[in-house]
């Protein structure tokens, strides 16, 4: 079966991969072990949150699934951080989780170029060649022809992805009760993993976990505090204006001493603590036997209760993740108020799996050591749903470029926190689960969660990702805002313009319609745009110093196979890590850990002194 590309693993890396390589016109095939469970929400109901949410309408701005399909199946709609400026503002929604899949799926049996298939894979077709390309001239590498499948079929492409979440060489750990799974009820893929380390990928161990669901009937909601949704839903995707969705509300309770006091007593059975796990967890979702150890001088901890969805009695008990046993996490959800008398419908647990670390890859995506071979999701060391739904639509986007010979897209870290993602990952690499921070975007001001279509609709649209619709609704929107920004600069009150006036902390877009009344017409969407680009146009102008800097940066390109250890000037550290890494432009380099001012001042005279010695060759041979 020839296909020219493959998406293995149908989660939220898979499924963007999938349709953003089926939309540039690739004959995609995405397969999965169980296509009962695509797009599946392992650990919590929900998508977005800060800086979270603003990848999901980076997704949405480029073309992808995420921002359309909850916004379709949400059950509760909050804006994180508004009393913070819009650049920190963080929509988050809650999920009908088992619609979210249904819906998803639907959209995949969709669209064309694209098929399912229910195939778990054990094995990668490769073959070895020598790269007469590299610095030796004759390094051995391979390059990926398929995959075979545990039902004996071998499905041939000319590139493939792989996003395998969880899968690798999973072990679930409900206290000393260990076994393989990918997550609770699926299998671990195990030959896969053997299969990358043949083809000299790399494996690291990473661990994550997920808290029991609750049956909702059995808990004593007069002793929670209620948190409902926003009055007015905000939506992810750019194609709606308004949501009109009948909200659920969550609910929020704390752990207690006597809680902190059953963990202490019982850590010796935690596998954290055991030794059982050695394995690196996410340092900002901890679980509660780490929190309770960390923040020893804490007598209580928050507990979200979050509905899985509109038909089902499940409850998600976030911040209460743990690996203890079953046994023990019935005393300690039974000490909390208001679950005195719950049932546990799932128990919670953690998990063990391999990752490839990061910097194994280029800027594309693609694998330095498999030629073809594109990464997206947890199997980069990462976490989160909406993590993993950006990766796979860039690897998917630069699967299909690489076929007809173009250049990938790689978004600058000005551009997009998937910029900012990516450049993380390929150049600075993980030590453990990354998650997206505003803090980690430089350029956050820029990256705001209200304009990604402004900042990426164009590059979707130039790609082919963006539909008519999509285009045309953009289109219009920057119309009006173009309108509107020329009526309030030419508009001018006691010798300042409008723009000027609303520049001002203090004036509000309501205010400056009381000097004319027109600017009341225009809606929201464009109003809300042209507000936050006057109250941060000073802030912008500065910031644009740094994206210049950062250009011409970017435009010391260093030669590929660059051989590092022939500068003596350059430190040994700074010698291997530049090796290791690969950077495409000094910019990069300098973000690499360890790497120097001294470091990148010897680099970059080797490189304009190579610079200037070709030219100079050019110019003879003129």
């Amino acid at each position: 079966m020839y296909y020219d590309i493959l998406i293995v693993g149908g989660g939220h890396a898979g499924v963007e991969a999938a349709v953003a390589a089926a939309k540039s016109g690739a004959r995609t095939v995405l397969l999965t072990a169980n296509l009962d469970t695509i797009a599946a929400m392992s650990c919590n109901p929900a998508v977005g949150g800060v800086a979270k949410g603003q990848i999901v309408r980076e997704v949405d701005a480029l073309g992808g699934l995420m921002g359309e399909v909850i916004d379709q199946t949400g059950i509760q709609f909050r804006m994180l951080n508004r009393r913070k400026g819009p650049a920190m503002h963080g929509p988050r929604a809650q999920a009908d989780k088992k619609m979210y899949q249904l819906v998803m799926k639907e959209r995949l049996e969709q669209q064309e170029n694209l098929l399912l298939r229910q195939e778990l894979v054990t094995e990668l077709i490769v073959e070895e060649f020598r790269d007469e390309t590299s610095e030796a001239g004759h390094e051995k590498r391979f390059r990926v022809l398929g995959v075979k499948t545990q039902t004996g079929v071998s499905y041939l492409a000319k590139k493939v992805v792989l996003t395998t979440g969880t899968f690798l060489r999973g072990i679930l750990h409900y206290g000393s009760a260990q076994f393989p799974g990918g997550r609770s009820g699926e299998p671990a893929a195990i030959l896969l993993s053997e299969s990358l380390m043949r083809c000299g990928i790399r494996l690291e161990r990473f661990k994550t976990g997920t808290p029991a669901r609750l049956h909702a009937g059995t808990l004593d909601y007069t002793k929670f505090i209620e948190h409902p949704g926003d009055e007015e839903p905000v939506p992810f995707s750019f194609l709606n204006d308004r949501l009109n969705v009948q909200q659920i509300s969550c609910w929020m309770t704390h752990t207690n001493e006597r809680v902190h006091q059953i963990i202490r007593e019982n850590l010796h059975f935690a596998p954290m603590y055991s030794g059982q796990i050695v394995s690196t967890g996410p340092r900002y979702c901890p679980s509660i036997e780490t929190k309770v150890v960390r923040f020893a001088e804490k007598s209580q901890h928050q507990i979200f209760l979050e509905p899985e969805g509109r038909r089902t009695a499940e409850v998600y008990v976030n911040g209460l993740s743990t690996s203890l046993p079953c046994d023990i996490q019935e005393k300690i959800i039974h000490a909390i108020s208001g679950l005195e008398h719950a049932e546990i419908m799932r128990y919670a647990y953690a998990i063990e799996y391999d990752y490839a670390p990061s910097e194994q890859l280029q800027m594309s995506l693609e694998t330095k050591a498999v030629e073809g071979l594109y990464f997206a999701g947890q199997i980069n060391g990462t976490t989160g749903y909406e993590e993993a739904a950006g990766q796979g639509l860039l690897a998917g986007l630069n699967a299909a470029l690489s076929l007809s010979g173009k250049e990938p897209l790689i978004l600058r870290r000005d551009q997009a926190y998937l910029g900012v993602m990516v450049d993380d990952l390929v150049t600075r690499g993980v030590d453990e689960p990354y998650r997206m921070f505003t803090s980690r975007a430089e350029h956050r001001l820029r990256l705001r969660g209200d304009n990604a279509d402004r900042r990426l609709t164009e590059i979707g649209r130039e790609y082919g990702l963006v539909n008519e619709e999509r285009w045309k609704k953009y289109t219009e929107k920057m119309t009006r805002i173009q309108e509107v920004t020329e009526m309030i600069k030419n508009h001018r009150v006691e010798g300042k313009t409008l723009w000027e006036l609303l520049a001002r902390p203090e004036m509000s877009w309501e205010m400056l319609a009381s000097y004319v009344p027109e600017l009341k017409l225009f809606p929201d969407t464009v109003t809300q745009q042209v507000t936050y680009d006057a109250k941060y146009s000073g802030y912008l102008a500065r910031q644009d110093m740094e994206v210049i800097r950062q250009q011409r940066l970017q435009k010391l390109h260093i030669p590929e196979n660059f051989d590092y250890f022939s500068l003596k000037q350059l430190r040994m550290e700074a010698k291997e890590q530049l090796s290791r890494i690969c950077p495409r432009t000094i910019d990069q380099a300098s973000r690499i850990r360890g790497i120097t001012p001294a470091d990148l001042a010897v680099l970059v005279l080797e490189i304009k002194k190579g610079t200037s010695d070709s030219l100079e060759r050019t110019q003879e041979e003129m």
